[in-house]
C-alpha cells in the first residue's frame, strides 16, 4: 500500500481525492488509485464504491481496460 505522511496528504489539492468533499481515497497517482479501489471495495458503502470507481476511471481510463482484462471479461 502506498503511504502518505499527514503533511503530504494535507498538501494534496481536493481534486486528488475520489471523494473530495471528505478528502478521502487519494487518487493522485495510479498506485494510490489502485489502493483506493481496494480499500473502498472492502469497507466502503455501495455508493462510495461507485463514486471511487468512477473517479479513478475518469482520471485513468486505461485502468478500466486493464481491470476488465484481469477479470477475464
Amino acid at each position: 500500500m502506498a503511504q502518505l505522511t499527514p503533511e503530504q496528504r494535507n498538501a494534496l489539492p481536493d481534486e486528488a481525492f475520489a471523494l473530495p468533499e471528505r478528502r478521502e481515497y487519494p487518487i493522485q497517482d495510479k498506485t494510490h488509485a489502485v489502493d483506493s479501489l481496494a480499500r473502498v471495495g472492502g469497507s466502503g458503502s455501495p455508493d462510495e464504491q461507485r463514486r471511487v470507481a468512477m473517479a479513478v476511471h475518469r482520471k485513468y481510463p486505461e485502468m478500466r481496460a486493464q481491470m476488465h482484462k484481469l477479470a477475464g471479461e
